[in-house]
């Protein structure tokens, strides 16, 4: 029998898993040069109103959905903005949320952690950049007769998938930030989404301005984000 041939698992087709092998050398090559790749990225606060393809988007979107979710469950939509109205609204959504926390939700220590980023109330880049793309989570689904089914593991589904989203985005040559205004309700209202959907994740997404600067970061060191036992 091949190997290949398709096989049935309770009932379920199954197909023979492929993916090409790297000798030792070569995977700390590429693993070596894709971290050096990753750690390029950076969140971006200053966009340029160049357009995107909206092409490139679709495959952005497309990459991320292949991530692993929760019985294959695949909980998310992600919400696509470019019209420029709407986009005006998220905003002044986002930045009345804004002003309350900075103002009365957030601690002083909190405050004091974010200055050496530079945030602040005002964001400009959710009108500039040319899209937004807004994460979804689907708390549950409908089946074809309009019943509830369960969707399992969300958050973490849809947070890997999130995850998967901006490295596509850092690959493809575009920038974004994750932007959380507390409480997102707003978006779900003004993208008119379904019942069973929860605002996750908010990114802007587009090209960097053509001069700007982020803060000079460092990334925690692997000994202080791992522990092996060997």
């Amino acid at each position: 029998m091949d190997k290949k041939e398709p096989i049935f698992i309770e009932g379920y087709k199954h197909i023979a898993y492929q993916q090409e092998s790297f000798s030792e050398k070569d995977m700390l090559v590429k693993s070596q040069n894709f971290y050096d790749f990753m750690d390029k990225r950076r969140s971006v606060r200053e966009f340029s109103n160049k357009s995107v393809p909206k092409e490139v988007i679709e495959n952005i979107i497309k990459a991320a959905s292949t991530a692993p979710s929760g019985a294959h469950k695949q909980p998310w939509t992600f919400c696509v903005v470019s019209n420029p109205k709407i986009k005006s609204k998220i905003r002044a959504a986002a930045e009345k949320e804004e002003v309350e926390s900075y103002e009365n939700r957030m601690s002083d220590s909190w405050l004091k952690d974010l200055a050496p980023l530079g945030t602040d109330m005002n964001k400009p880049f959710l009108e500039i950049a040319p899209y937004l793309i807004i994460a979804f989570k689907k708390a549950f689904d409908y089946d074809k007769k309009g019943e509830k089914t369960n969707n399992y593991y969300v958050n973490e589904s849809v947070g890997i998938a999130c995850g998967m989203l901006i490295t596509a985005i850092h690959n493809a040559g575009l920038v974004t930030l994750t932007h959380t205004p507390s409480p997102m309700k707003f978006l779900s209202k003004i993208l008119n989404r379904p019942d069973n959907e929860r605002p996750f994740l908010l990114l802007p997404v587009g090209y960097a301005k053509e001069t700007v600067y982020v803060p000079n970061i460092k990334r925690k060191k692997i000994e202080n984000i791992s522990e092996f036992y060997e």
